[in-house]
C-alpha cells in the first residue's frame, strides 16, 4: 500500500488492515480475469468476509454482472469499480453534524454500549467544536461508572470546556437537567451529554434514557436535538444488533463508528449504511484528538480499496 499525506493518507493507513485483507481476496479473485459466474461468486464471498454484509455484497456483484460480464477485468479496474459502487451506496448517509444556532444550547445526547469509545468520542467532538469557535459544555451522565465521569473530566480539562458531574450513582436525568439549566444560563452553544451503556439490563437503560429525554424537554421541548450512537468497528456484524437495540431504546439520529484503525472489519460501515440508512456524521480512526473526522463517502470508499485520494476532494481540515 502506498502512502499519502494529510487526512486521507492517515485514513488510508488506518484502514490498512481492512484494505489489505480485502486486497488479498480481490487479487485471488481476478486471477480468473474474465468476469464469469465463478469470479462473481468468489467476489461476493470476499466482500462478505470483509464485513460489507450479504445484501451489499450481492448488490455489488450484481452490478458488476450487469456492467462487465464476459469481459476481462484487471485488479485495479475492479478496485475502481467497487470503490465507485460503494461510494454511491454510502453517499445517502454522508451528512455533516449541523449545529443549529436557534438552539442555545444545541443538545447532543451520546449513547452506546460501554467500551465503544463513547466518552472519548465526546471529548474529541468537544475539541472539534471548540476549534470551530463554539462554546461547549459536557455532562457526565454515565454516573454508574466512576471511571467514565473521571475520563470525561480529564477530557474537559484537556480541551478547555466545563464538565457537569455528580457523585457516583447520582440520578442521571437530574444531572442532565442541571447541565441544561446551567448551559442555558451561561449561553453555551453546544451541550454534549454522556450516558450509560449497560445493555445487560435493557429495561433499566431504556427507563434511564427515556427519563433523560423527558427532563430535558421540561426545559427545552425540542431537546435533544441530536442523538448519536457510538459503535466500535472491531465488533463487526455485532454492531448491527447494537443499532437495532438502541433504536428500540431511543430515537437515534446518527452513527459514529470508532476504532476503524484496529480492525479488518472496516467494511461494516458499508453494511450499516445499507441496512439502516442512518446518517454517519463522523468516523474515528485512532486515539489522537484529531482522529475523529467528518465522514466522506468517496474518501472512505477509496481508502477502503487502497486507492489514491479522489482528485475532486480535499482533505478535511
Amino acid at each position: 500500500m502506498s502512502g499519502g499525506t494529510g487526512w486521507f493518507g492517515r485514513l488510508r493507513a488506518r484502514l490498512a488492515r481492512t484494505s489489505s485483507a480485502l486486497g488479498e481476496r480481490l487479487r485471488a479473485v481476478v486471477r480468473r480475469r474474465r468476469v464469469d459466474e465463478a469470479l462473481l461468486e468468489e467476489l461476493e464471498e470476499a466482500l462478505i468476509l470483509a464485513d460489507l454484509g450479504v445484501e451489499t455484497a450481492a448488490r455489488l456483484t450484481a452490478r458488476l454482472r450487469r456492467e462487465r460480464f464476459g469481459r476481462e477485468v484487471e485488479e485495479r479496474e475492479l478496485r475502481e469499480l467497487l470503490a465507485a459502487a460503494i461510494a454511491e451506496r454510502l453517499r445517502p448517509v454522508e451528512r455533516p453534524l449541523a449545529i443549529d444556532p436557534a438552539h442555545r444550547p444545541h443538545v447532543i445526547l451520546v449513547v452506546g454500549v460501554n467500551g465503544t469509545g463513547k466518552t472519548t468520542t465526546i471529548g474529541k467532538l468537544a475539541h472539534r467544536l471548540r476549534r470551530e469557535g463554539l462554546s461547549v459544555m459536557l455532562a457526565a451522565c454515565d454516573t454508574f461508572r466512576a471511571a467514565a465521569v473521571e475520563q470525561l473530566q480529564v477530557w474537559g480539562e484537556r480541551v478547555g470546556v466545563p464538565v457537569v458531574s455528580g457523585r457516583p450513582g447520582a440520578d442521571a436525568a437530574g444531572l442532565a437537567y442541571e447541565a441544561l439549566a446551567r448551559a442555558r444560563r451561561e449561553g453555551i452553544q453546544v451541550l454534549l451529554i454522556d450516558t450509560a451503556g449497560r445493555l445487560h439490563n435493557k429495561t433499566a437503560l431504556m427507563d434511564e434514557l427515556a427519563k433523560i429525554r423527558r427532563v430535558l424537554k421540561k426545559l427545552d421541548p425540542t431537546a435533544p436535538h441530536e442523538t448519536l450512537l457510538v459503535l466500535d468497528a472491531t465488533t463487526g456484524q455485532n454492531a448491527h444488533a447494537q443499532v437495532a437495540t438502541f433504536r428500540e431504546l431511543v430515537e437515534v439520529t446518527g452513527l459514529v463508528v470508532t476504532k476503524l484503525d484496529g480492525t479488518a472489519k472496516g467494511g461494516v460501515v458499508v453494511a450499516l449504511a445499507e441496512r439502516f440508512g442512518l446518517p454517519i456524521p463522523f468516523i474515528g480512526v485512532g486515539e489522537g484528538v484529531e482522529d475523529l473526522r467528518p465522514f466522506s463517502a468517496n474518501t472512505f470508499a477509496r481508502a477502503l480499496l487502497d486507492l489514491e485520494e479522489p482528485a475532486a476532494e480535499t482533505a478535511a481540515p
